[in-house]
């Protein structure tokens, strides 16, 4: 009896034991939680003359340098004197440090540490403010009741006029010239000076917030705290709404002269509602002096490898990224493979004029993302426009479609402002003939007015920084080359680039004509083989009436940006960053730049990628795909993209074969590419954690550190078996015997389809297979899905990522923090204790009947590294049941 006893305890233990062991090891599910955004969205109500106002944050914690959207409700329509801003406006800016104890009821910073006042100091001419609402400057009042007084500043100086000083988070503290502070300026706050209430009462802005990278002064992210204790510094979004009420408490009717003044005034100050922001730790967090493996690559897994970085830290090997053209990436890879892991849209040897390198290639699947035309446009009525399009005046346009055509004249510079004074009225520069009767810009292009009829009302300013052109990346890329592929795949838009005028007449700018007869060079353009946006046309000018010495040509009015990310950047600013006033007092003398477009006029349109787009909060265009419908890049049309990827090695999508309804026309899908015959074995077990990780936890979209942002769209999970597989054979990869038939050598496939030998795409192997396989409806990419992957779940591929995004540690976290807790999962492996334990029980009750021999006490199970863990200790049976118990058993 005692012997049975002791079966079933230590049977049952270690039953529970492996259970729990499964239960850890395997996927965990996906905490069906709302978006980081719509989970910490947050509500304030105005006070005072506001108090019907209602101000809504769309997210608040978990920030990083991107765009927030600030909105609000039961606000007095706007008021223009003249040009300026007069009454009823909302400024936003953001600020650093504790409550200052100003507003009882809602805490918030003092007003000397909020980023203001950094509008233009020259130029004035077309800027909607008067230098007191758009600035630091007050008057003093020793009791202050008009909007702009202050009862502290000022005081003593010439008719009590002051500045409210601005201090720095490492105690800098600027008192006078705030305008011209080290700190910001015009081209670098964030500060949102004038935003506009419609006349429903409603209003609404993306807000550009920033990190200690972009703005050390504030210090929002960086590490604060006592050691040992630090976290990333908060900060504070601020908005301070200008009402309309006069000194006698009555309606401001004077509409000749503005009735604002400085919201960092005492009088303005008091109304101010302030809302606290969390920040992700900026920088990625692992310990100094770890082991790094580089990567590098495509840009399109940017924010992605941003967010893995922090999540992987604790494994104590730091990825470093270098983001790099996917054409130069696989150059390098190609040329020497100890280079690390490339991310790359493309198999190595796929470039024109390139071959794969000897011996085989991983490539696994790891982001699904894609290209994009952002925007930021504002509705600006033409004289005469019906009462709805008047009506949403100064709004911002929420989509617009483009068809290859449209782009392709965009991209070639085909609009008659683009080429800068080339037209000037009735007079046509030599050469130029093409461009008179051309479109000034995409807003008065017949076909784009076709498709959105709205712009036939608005009024857009078509010089170089508006609708002539598209900002565009300087450099290689397998983005660009989507885009000119996707041109290509329309008939419309290569006949256009072959010299055949649209329906209206355009032409091609014939510097970009695919005719060598019409191309003034006597070269055709070849765009099946651009993998870049070259500035074809040499015009170059002095525009006339800048009283200019220099010459300005086409990169001086359409400027290269570095990368995408700066792209959306720069079009969330409406700064397209043309140098567009001459200065002849600079020494030497130069052009400079006019800083972000006017406030209710903005008009950027930019190539940018799907995540970067997400971060600033950019509007981005429907483009029409092969099966004629105009999509967006939503999670659905990008993963119906990617089911048509097909190709030797790494799978491509391509334009032209997207022919689903719903699907993308410039989807990418990212690879991770190793030569694991160039790496040690410690370098291929790193990289296939990163793999591993970036396809298990990676494709849970949220974001928390080490989720997938927002603008990619989760891998299938034919995807994600892929990536395992190569992941399992990269680690695992041993060098071929000599004769070639070792272990994934020579000869010798694999069977994931996941690694290649030169072209050939059927597995691990340098021999010149023709396997090509495609993506199948579930989106398995390359020669089959195998199954020799093996990743957090054992072997298989881990249980579908939900699309629904991740609230810190899930929904037990956030139900925890509430005093409640959720419901268990509906996952069987819930019952892995439970039923692991009854089993061992069953399997020690039967153990004697087996040929089982005496169970000894302590039970004791071997752990990993020769440790050992008790979990049955000795013990004395009492009295009572050893009674029971034969002779010499007790």
């Amino acid at each position: 009896m005692r012997g049975l006893l002791l079966r079933l305890v230590a049977g049952a233990a270690a039953g529970a034991l492996a259970g729990l062991g499964v239960a850890q090891a395997a996927q965990p599910a996906t905490a069906a939680s709302g978006a980081a955004g719509t989970a910490s969205a947050v509500t304030v109500s105005g006070r005072g003359e506001f108090k019907d106002m209602k101000f809504t944050v769309d997210q608040t914690t978990h920030l990083t340098s991107q765009a927030i959207t600030v909105s609000w409700t039961g606000g007095a329509p706007t008021t223009f004197a003249g040009t300026w801003f007069n009454t009823d406006f909302v400024q936003i800016m953001q600020c650093w440090g504790d409550d200052d104890g100003a507003v009882p009821g809602n805490p918030g910073p003092p007003r000397t540490q909020c980023q203001y006042g950094a509008s233009p100091t020259t130029d004035r001419g077309s800027w909607p403010g008067n230098e007191r609402d758009d600035t630091r400057k007050v008057t003093y009042s020793a009791s202050p009741t008009g909007y702009g007084e202050d009862d502290r500043y000022g005081a003593g100086a010439p008719l009590g006029q002051g500045e409210v000083p601005f201090k720095s988070v490492d105690g800098t503290v600027v008192t006078t010239n705030t305008q011209n502070n080290p700190f910001y300026n015009r081209n670098t706050t964030n500060e949102i000076d004038f935003a506009r209430t419609g006349a429903d009462g409603t209003g609404r802005e993306y807000f550009e917030v920033q990190t200690a990278n972009e703005a050390p002064h504030l210090g929002c992210g960086a590490e604060a705290g006592k050691k040992g204790a630090a976290r990333p510094r908060s900060c504070w979004l601020v908005i301070v709404p200008q009402g309309h009420l006069d000194l006698d408490g009555e309606p401001y009717a004077d509409k000749s002269i503005v009735n604002a003044g400085s919201p960092v005034s005492s009088t303005n100050w008091k109304n101010r509602i302030a809302v606290p922001l969390s920040f992700n730790p900026v920088g990625s967090g692992c310990a100094l002096g770890s082991d790094e493996r580089p990567t590098m690559g495509s840009e399109l897994v940017a924010d992605a490898m941003t967010s893995w970085q922090t999540a992987l830290c604790p494994t104590g090997t730091v990825y470093g990224y270098t983001k790099l053209g996917e054409p130069d990436a696989r150059t390098r890879l190609a040329g020497t493979g100890s280079a690390g892991l490339a991310f790359t849209t493309r198999a190595l040897g796929a470039d024109e004029g390139t071959t794969a390198p000897s011996g085989p290639t991983a490539y696994a699947p790891v982001a699904l993302s894609g290209a994009v035309i952002g925007f930021t446009i504002e509705r600006r009525p033409k004289a005469g426009a019906p009462d709805d399009i008047r009506g949403l005046a100064g709004t911002k346009v929420d989509s617009i479609d483009l068809t290859p055509r449209l782009v392709a004249k965009l991209l070639t510079e085909s609009y008659r402002n683009s080429p800068w004074g080339a037209v000037l009225g009735d007079q046509v520069a030599k050469s130029y003939d093409w461009a008179r009767n051309n479109p000034a810009g995409l807003a008065s292009d017949p076909e784009f007015i076709s498709l959105n009829p709205e712009f036939e009302h608005l009024s857009v300013s078509e010089t170089p920084a508006t609708d002539t052109d598209l900002l565009t990346s300087l450099g290689h890329s397998d983005t660009a080359r989507a885009l000119w592929q996707w041109i290509l795949s329309d008939k419309d838009a290569r006949g256009f680039l072959a010299g055949t005028a649209d329906d209206w007449g355009m032409r091609v700018n014939p510097f970009y004509s695919t005719d060598a007869h019409r191309n003034p060079t006597g070269v055709a353009y070849e765009p099946a083989l651009a993998d870049d946006y070259p500035k074809s046309d040499p015009w170059c000018t002095i525009p006339p009436g800048t009283g200019a010495t220099d010459k300005q040509c086409m990169t001086d009015f359409h400027p290269y940006v570095s990368d995408m990310h700066s792209g959306a950047l720069h079009t969330r600013r409406a700064d397209t960053l043309w140098k567009a006033t001459w200065d002849a007092l600079a020494n030497p003398p130069a052009y400079k730049s006019t800083g972000p477009q006017t406030v209710g006029s903005r008009f950027v349109i930019a190539v940018t990628d799907a995540a970067s787009a997400e971060r600033y909060g950019l509007q981005t265009a429907r483009l029409r795909n092969a099966a004629g419908r105009f999509t967006a890049p939503t999670t659905a049309a990008l993963t119906a993209a990617a089911a048509s990827a097909a190709g030797k090695g790494a799978p491509e999508i391509s334009p032209a074969r997207a022919t689903a309804e719903g699907a993308y026309p410039l989807a990418q899908l990212v690879y991770g590419a190793a030569r694991p015959g160039e790496l040690d074995a410690a370098a291929r077990k790193d990289y296939a954690a990163l793999l591993r990780y970036a396809v298990g936890d990676g494709q849970i979209s949220g974001a928390d550190p080490g989720r997938l942002p927002a603008g990619y769209a989760p891998l299938s999970k034919d995807l994600r078996t892929r990536a395992l597989q190569a992941a399992d054979t990269l680690e695992h990869y041993t060098e071929p015997s000599s004769h070639g038939g070792g272990p994934g050598g020579g000869s010798t496939g694999g069977n994931g389809g996941s690694v290649s030998g030169g072209s050939d795409s059927g597995g691990l192997g340098t021999g010149g297979g023709s396997g090509s396989g495609g993506v199948s409806g579930g989106g398995a990419a390359g020669g089959g899905t195998g199954s020799g992957g093996t990743g957090p779940d054992g072997g298989k591929a881990s249980p579908t990522p939900s699309g629904a995004p991740s609230y810190d540690g899930g929904t037990a976290v956030r139900t925890t923090a509430f005093g409640t807790t959720p419901d268990d999962p509906a996952n069987a492996l819930r019952y892995a204790v439970p039923v692991g334990a009854g089993l061992g029980a069953a399997a020690a009750a039967g153990a004697p009947f087996a040929g089982g021999s005496r169970l000894r006490l302590p039970l004791r199970v071997p752990l990993p590294g020769g440790r050992t863990v008790t979990v049955v200790p000795a013990f004395t049976l009492p009295e009572r049941l050893r009674r029971l118990l034969p002779p010499g058993r007790g």
